[in-house]
């Protein structure tokens, strides 16, 4: 972890409800990184994790909120309260994160959308810029792509060579690696061949900086065909994360205790 992450990078775990690499950001807490960037389109609690520990300086995303309860209370105090530290955001829409990605992975400086368009976005977000398309004059927005220095995924599993298989219900885990500069994989299982699997995507070794074998690495997220979501867990961290000193101590028994790998 500490080749691949270092202070200062822009970081993005991707996950959409399904395979989200918690057990990465974790570590990632456990290792006391600092001043990051980090990147999702849909933060959820491990995020929140990570900015009440300190880790973040900033956040680019869509939404944030502890799904099918509520609050980020860890986010909400960083921006209001700046504690622990002041955390600056960067929002955009689901479209134009996604189109990010896709501009980084593509190698293209920036993505085109009409989604911008009569929303006060743009008026809030630098990152937002209207554009002429130079056929038609219809006036449209560009965002710039994103090029994370890290992106970490979970996946279901990878061979021995280091491709990694992944399905179910997907994100933009894919958009993310191939725009990174590096990336890490934590998996389920580590096989000896990929099998077929009707709508799994795999992305070759090629793409993947580092295998971890993490089994139940998702979790309170689940992984499909290896685990379910734990409901309970995500109930549970609304009353841990809206007291300060209740999560520094969940921190400290959860997190700091625990090995590295």
């Amino acid at each position: 972890m500490d080749e691949l992450v270092h202070d200062g990078d822009v970081v993005a775990l991707e996950g959409f409800t399904h395979l989200i690499p918690v057990a990465a950001g974790h570590e990632i807490i456990r290792r006391r990184k600092r001043d990051l960037t980090l990147v999702r389109m849909t933060p959820d609690i491990v995020y929140d994790q990570l900015i009440g520990a300190g880790c973040a300086r900033k956040l680019v995303f869509s939404w944030g909120g502890n799904p099918g309860v509520g609050s980020l209370h860890r986010f909400r105090d960083a921006v209001q309260n700046s504690w622990p530290v002041a955390l600056e955001i960067e929002e955009h829409s689901h479209a134009g994160m996604a189109n990010r990605y896709v501009a980084g992975a593509s190698g293209l400086p920036f993505a085109v959308l009409r989604g911008y368009v009569g929303t006060d976005l743009p008026s809030v977000t630098d990152t937002i810029k209207p554009i002429t398309c130079p056929f038609t004059g219809e006036r449209l927005t560009a965002v710039p792509a994103i090029n994370p220095d890290v992106a970490i995924i979970h996946a279901q599993r990878a061979d021995r060579r280091g491709n990694v298989q992944l399905w179910g219900l997907l994100g933009v885990q894919k958009e993310a690696v191939l725009a990174a500069r590096r990336s890490i994989v934590t998996v389920e299982e580590t096989v000896e061949a990929l099998t077929p699997v009707p709508g799994a995507i795999v992305l070759p070794a090629w793409s993947v900086t580092a295998v971890a074998e993490v089994p139940g690495g998702a979790h309170p997220s689940y992984a499909q065909g290896y685990s379910e979501r734990d409901n309970d867990s995500y109930a549970a961290w609304d009353a841990i994360s809206r007291d300060r000193a209740v999560f520094t101590d969940w921190l400290d028994q959860h997190i700091f205790t625990e090995s590295k790998p």
